[in-house]
């Protein structure tokens, strides 16, 4: 008598429940592989320009002409190029403690500071990457990589987000 009651149409009360959470799981994936190709068209659409200033102190003097040789340069990762490149270099005088100690410049190393350029798409929550390294202030072990140039261990000390263009 009571499996009677329970029973609607042909389906039970069991039934009619695992049939909505079915359906529920795969709205649920449709909406989140839909939702990302949205976004990621929309993102496309609204890029934001992004320069940031990499400090690679200690470096050899002769590396600041090699690279001058070489910009801009495009920007890469695991071997592929990420968008973005080195716009410029600048060299600033590397300090070592003397034997007396105070602070002497070191005439074979020279502390560089690269400016790079890339975009990335807008959003509510920014996260700059190029390739798989985060974009940030103060980000140490930093390793700054283009065609033609490679440094590693730099130090993020500026970056600048632009407005995206209106369209």
């Amino acid at each position: 008598m009571e499996q009677k009651a329970k029973r609607v149409g042909k389906f039970n009360v069991i039934d009619i429940i695992a049939v909505i959470l079915i359906l529920a799981v795969v709205a649920f994936g449709a909406w989140k592989l839909l939702g990302s190709r949205d976004g990621g068209e929309a993102g496309e659409s609204s890029m934001v320009q992004v320069t940031y200033v990499v400090r690679a102190e200690g470096v050899p003097v002769e590396l600041y002409e090699n690279c001058l040789e070489h910009l801009p340069s495009p920007l890469m990762a695991s071997g592929a190029l990420v968008g973005g490149q080195i716009e410029s270099v600048e060299k600033a005088p590397y300090y070592v403690l003397g034997p007396d100690g105070q602070w002497v410049e070191d005439p074979d190393h020279v502390t560089l500071y690269f400016t790079a350029t890339t975009e990335t798409p807008a959003g509510e929550v920014m996260t700059t990457k190029v390739g798989d390294q985060e974009v940030r202030i103060g980000k140490t072990d930093y390793i700054l990589k283009s065609e033609y140039i490679e440094i590693q261990g730099g130090t993020i000390v500026d970056v600048t987000w632009e407005e995206p263009a209106e369209g």
